[in-house]
């Protein structure tokens, strides 16, 4: 397999991870407990520091590993934040297609072209940055993320 099909599967995989992790965080779960509205900012750094410290405890990473994970997390939220410029609600950006009598295909297509661009100018900081941590991992890591993946969604998570 071609090095960069390889990094960019690996980085893939890792960000995998981490993005399971904030899209827990997202505003949009329903029926979990946690308010409806947009998560604050001090609630996304809460968030991420739950799942830093569960992957960093149950992939047993060292000092160099979790800050590579740290920064994973950081570039993804970075990433996040140039999806929505603003602080922009997905949800409103919707229901302004919509408002009017004609569904606002322009537009649309104005936020597709938007966030596509967002996207590919932070990916491969992102790519980098999860190569950078799935390498740091030792092979029994790398072993145990990848069973983690394997499992899914509604896998079991860490549970072995």
């Amino acid at each position: 397999m071609k090095t960069w099909i390889k990094n960019t599967l690996i980085a893939a995989l890792g960000a995998s991870v981490v993005l399971g992790g904030l899209a827990v965080a997202s505003p949009g779960r329903m029926g979990c407990g946690m308010h409806a509205g947009a998560m604050s900012e001090a609630d996304m750094t809460k968030m991420r520091e739950r799942m830093v410290e569960r992957a960093s405890s149950e992939l047993s990473l060292d000092a160099t590993q979790r800050q590579h994970l740290v920064s994973l997390a950081d570039t993804l939220q970075a990433q996040r934040q140039t999806m929505m410029p603003g602080g922009t609600n997905p949800r409103e950006q919707l229901s302004a297609l919509i408002a009017g009598e004609r569904f606002d295909a322009s537009r649309a297509q104005s936020l597709v072209l938007e966030k596509t661009e967002a996207l590919r100018n932070a990916s491969p900081s992102v790519i980098a940055a999860a190569a950078t941590f799935y390498d740091s991992l030792r092979p029994e890591q790398q072993q145990k993320l990848r069973e983690f993946m394997a499992r899914g969604r509604h896998g079991g998570g860490w549970r072995s």
